[in-house]
């Protein structure tokens, strides 16, 4: 029975959009009206949205699952609503991790919480829109509420706004800077007004987490995209955000070309997907900006086109460069309403910054994901060497690593963890050397044996692949997320010795 779960947990006849050509020194065609906008000289014209039909091809265990991915390009997977985008009170400094681990957290309070959890369906109306309540979002599915009670695995914590842990900072409601953090925001100001940033000191740093005040700046430097020399960078950004436009006028217009419509509408299919829980990614202007990110993206790298889960590596950028004009309530902040020329450089060193990110694990995109298929191995190996009884515990039921660690490897651990958790990851990624296409190795390693207690009480094939796409992290914030990085580093020294492969 276990054998024919297996078999049946997987799509079939999965389909990866077709690789793309760009058409270099082609004439530039008439300016696409959807981009009218961007450019005042031109006339606005109405946005057409394309809508996809509903199937319902889901195996039933599948289904079961919450999985996020699709059985078809076209399906509407109402499960995937359930995604970890939740928040609650947890105290920050990730400096913690490395000393001792907390005790007791269900004394942690915030003042302006909801404790309610029976308006479920309650919305509000600001400014003549219809918003989300707060308390919507508490549980989202029955089977993740049906989880975490019977593990019993977290103490019963009240929710906070998710906008106050977007970024994790001293953002509207949180606790007043700690004399450490003004100290440690002091030291990164210093290192970026010098007229040569060091790089190497501004990583040591970064490891610990990045104050929000200045973490645009420094995620751009970290990535490569802004030179270390500060006399340089104005004319670097000038020039690079110029060139991502000269990229939109000369291709976006082919989104609609025989060649190239799969693509654009698979990335046009999954937009409204990414963070549904949060209502600033569903607004219009933000979902063509992604649109347009994406596909100018999937062009120019025809080794890999656009593949699912590419959407999702955006929205840590985008977030953390827009916070550098909205300092509360980002949530359901209208970007519509922010200058023009803010949007566009909004969105141009979000296209730049995720092109570098990717540039460094692109193998994880080409065909049949070969980048994917070594590290999801390398972590099966990693893992028989830390923790044999899961390792055992897996094998005595027939759960392959493929089944729940591919996710884990394709979205950075990003449908696993809430946005404010990734971007504090993110922080030690771009510091860690090789980071995105090495580290994350041993994080998920550390992230998988942090659930090792609930992974052994499952007793069946079912249950062990629910508990592993659905684990618990809604409550997570910069305490937990430095005790994983701890581990993750504790891991990678005493395992030096690894296979090459696992550097692959």
């Amino acid at each position: 029975m276990a054998t024919e779960n297996r078999i049946n947990f997987w799509r079939k006849n999965a389909k990866v959009p077709g690789s793309v050509q760009p058409v270099y020194g082609a004439q530039h065609p008439p300016l696409d009206p959807r981009l009218r906008r961007l450019y005042p000289k031109d006339t606005k014209l109405k946005f057409n949205n394309l809508k996809s039909k509903k199937t319902s091809s889901f195996h039933e265990f599948a289904r079961s699952t919450n999985d996020a991915w699709d059985i078809d390009d076209d399906e509407e997977d109402d499960d995937f609503l359930a995604g970890p985008a939740l928040c609650s009170s947890l105290p920050s400094g990730a400096h913690s991790a490395f000393t001792q681990k907390q005790q007791d957290m269900s004394g942690v309070t915030h003042s302006g919480m909801s404790h309610s959890t029976e308006e479920d369906t309650e919305h509000k109306h600001v400014n003549g829109k219809v918003v989300k309540s707060n308390s919507e979002v508490h549980l989202c599915t029955s089977s993740v509420r049906s989880t975490l009670q019977k593990q019993q695995s977290l103490p019963v914590r009240p929710i906070i706004p998710l906008v106050a842990r977007i970024s994790d900072q001293n953002a509207s409601g949180a606790p007043p800077m700690t004399v450490r953090e003004k100290s440690r925001l002091d030291k990164f100001k210093q290192l970026l007004a010098s007229a040569n940033t060091d790089l190497e000191e501004l990583r040591k740093h970064s490891w610990s987490g990045i104050p929000r005040e200045v973490r645009p700046i420094t995620w751009r430097l970290l990535s490569g995209y802004l030179p270390a020399n500060k006399e340089r960078r104005e004319l670097v950004l000038k020039r690079k955000r110029e060139e991502y436009f000269g990229f939109i006028v000369q291709y976006y217009h082919s989104r609609t070309d025989e060649h190239y419509k799969d693509t654009y509408r698979q990335i046009h299919i999954d937009i409204p997907r990414t963070n549904p829980l949060i209502p600033l990614f569903q607004q219009p202007v933000v979902q063509e900006v992604f649109e347009r990110i994406l596909f100018i993206w999937a062009i120019r790298h025809p080794a890999s086109g656009y593949v699912q889960g590419i959407n999702d590596l955006v929205t840590p950028f985008f977030v953390v460069f827009l916070s550098e004009f909205v300092m509360e309530d980002m949530e359901n902040f209208e970007v519509a309403a922010l200058p023009l020329d803010t949007q566009r450089n909004i969105e141009a060193d979000s296209f730049w910054c995720m092109s570098k990110l990717l540039d460094g694990i692109q193998d994880n995109y080409t065909f049949a994901q070969p980048g994917i298929q070594n590290k999801v191995k390398a972590l099966e190996e990693l893992v028989s060497r830390i923790d044999e009884d899961i390792h055992n515990h897996f094998k005595k039921y027939e759960v392959e690593y493929l089944q729940f660690a591919f996710r884990w490897m394709n979205n950075l651990l990003m449908r696993e963890l809430p946005l404010r958790c990734t971007i504090r990851l993110w922080d030690t990624y771009q510091a860690e050397a090789e980071g995105f296409s090495h580290f994350h190795l041993y994080v998920c390693a550390a992230f998988l044996i942090e659930w090792r207690k609930e992974i052994l009480s499952m007793v069946d094939f079912q249950g062990l692949l629910i508990l592993l796409q659905n684990l618990p992290t809604i409550h997570w914030g910069n305490e937990e997320v430095g005790l994983l990085l701890a581990e993750a580093y504790r891991l990678k020294y005493m395992f030096a010795d690894a296979p090459s492969h696992y550097k692959r």
